[in-house]
């Protein structure tokens, strides 16, 4: 890279025309000083203004890319070595577009330092936006690594959006537990109501239906549907063991799935549609007392509404609770794993689509049962998800959105009042080595404890055997 002997020893910002044009001879770029000097007037103001962008763009529009370096590095060069105290010639340069010219110290004559922004294009949770601690000499207090020591370019991170506050709150979570098993009971007593209410298949025939009158009956269809949703099911469960704030993560799974099978519930009893396929042996089954009823829920709740567990149910079309297990399953593995992890993604995507088409191929639900179904529960995901990931409540407290967060959504403000921002993927072994040591000096201590105490006892009893036979 060419470097001039001499520089024009007059003041950068005092150069005329003529001295650019001497500046660019003495860089080997006196090819260009028609361009810049006599055609658009470039003197020693507008050079320190000039980005590299600038050369790259109209109306200067260079063609050589290594003439466009050596430019841009010598005019940092010049940034570097100009000596300013006017703050108001440091206000003016420091409005060039994309750069921020700044003085490395408040008051200070030194080298002005110039900063750029660069954005984060990684698409992982676990690698974006992490901020480096501060170090002396950055400016503004702000975090930004050094690039090249010499010309004091640096970089400004981005502000991250990934959570500061990572309390795990067990007992939000045992909230979101007991709210979950609550809702569960509920939609068990509600099929067993809604079972009553079943159409007569002689009088209400199926509902006309495009994609069931097109995919013809497998019988063993369902039975696969369960399946794909129990594979779905070990692997979430293995995330949620090993991932680092799995406490978080759990009650969002809870509070989401018990809300949409609220929803359910509802749905079910508004409206009852006809049986979706003429192999359904489904019939209006009266209970009789309430304790009959409570019993049959109780078989329902227990197998947890699956037909492997030999649970059958009629009248619970409007919408499919499998789907949503499904949906959800799907979304949570997606969301609380590495981007990176391309197969487990892809193979939770297909498991996902093949247990919906499963459903319809067993004609156990209408094909507007399954939309809907995906629907409401992806919808209420992403919402969910998009609300605490921006922070909706946290950030402002204050705020009418904030309040009407507060108002329209109080369960999702109650669980993540305390989250400012995206849970990072992070995992871990759920007990450590020294958790398992731990627990094992608890249980000799324990074990010690109770043998000296059976000791004592029986020293007691001996004793007091010996008073009595004397």
């Amino acid at each position: 890279m060419p470097s001039p002997s001499h520089l024009p020893p007059s003041p950068v910002l005092s150069w005329t025309t003529s001295e650019v044009r001497s500046w660019l001879t003495q860089l080997g770029m006196a090819r260009y000083a028609r361009l810049l000097c006599d055609q658009h007037r470039v003197d020693g103001p507008a050079l320190l203004m000039l980005q590299e962008e600038d050369f790259r763009q109209p109306p200067l529009r260079l063609d050589v890319l290594g003439d466009i370096k050596h430019l841009a590095y010598h005019l940092s060069a010049l940034r570097y070595d100009l000596q300013c105290s006017d703050l108001k010639v440091k206000y003016c340069l420091a409005q060039s577009p994309g750069s921020v010219l700044a003085p490395t110290s408040a008051g200070d004559s030194s080298p002005l330092v110039r900063t750029h922004s660069l954005a984060s294009t990684s698409s992982d949770d676990s690698s974006y936006g992490r901020e480096p601690p501060t170090q002396p000499g950055q400016l503004g207090g702000l975090a930004r690594p050094l690039v090249c020591t010499s010309c004091q370019a640096v970089i400004q991170i981005p502000k991250s959006n990934l959570a500061t506050k990572l309390n795990p709150e067990r007992w939000k979570t045992a909230v979101a537990i007991m709210y979950a098993l609550s809702v569960s009971w509920l939609t068990a007593l509600t099929m067993t109501v809604v079972h009553d209410r079943v159409p007569d298949m002689n009088k209400y025939p199926p509902l006309p239906d495009i994609i069931l009158d097109n995919v013809p009956h497998i019988p063993w269809a369902f039975e696969m549907t369960e399946v794909t949703g129990m594979t779905l099911l070990s692997i979430w469960l293995l995330v949620m063991l090993f991932h680092k704030h799995r406490f978080i993560i759990a009650r969002r799974f809870f509070s989401i799935a018990g809300t949409i099978f609220l929803l359910r519930c509802i749905t079910m009893l508004i409206t009852s549609l006809s049986v979706p396929g003429v192999h359904l042996d489904c019939k209006p089954r009266p209970y009789g007392t309430w304790a009959n009823r409570l019993y049959n829920a109780y078989i329902i709740w227990s197998g947890a509404g699956m037909s492997l567990q030999g649970v059958r149910t009629c009248g619970d079309y409007m919408f499919s609770g499998h789907t949503v297990s499904l949906t959800l399953l799907n979304f949570f593995i997606t969301e609380y794993t590495s981007r990176r992890i391309y197969f487990l993604h892809t193979f939770t995507w297909v498991l996902s689509c093949f247990g919906v088409f499963f459903i319809l191929a067993a004609h156990e639900h209408y094909s507007i049962d399954v939309f809907v179904a995906f629907y409401i529960s992806s919808r209420l995901f992403l919402y969910y998800h998009t609300l605490v990931n921006n922070r909706a409540v946290t950030k402002y407290q204050e705020s009418f959105d904030a309040k009407r967060t507060w108002f329209y959504f109080p369960l999702f403000s109650f669980f993540e009042q305390n989250i400012d921002g995206r849970i990072p993927n992070e995992f871990q072994l759920p007990l450590s080595p020294e958790d398992v040591r731990n627990g094992c000096q608890w249980i000799g201590n324990l074990y010690q404890s109770s043998v000296k105490v059976v000791c004592s006892n029986g020293g007691v009893g001996r004793q007091e055997r010996k008073k009595k036979r004397r």
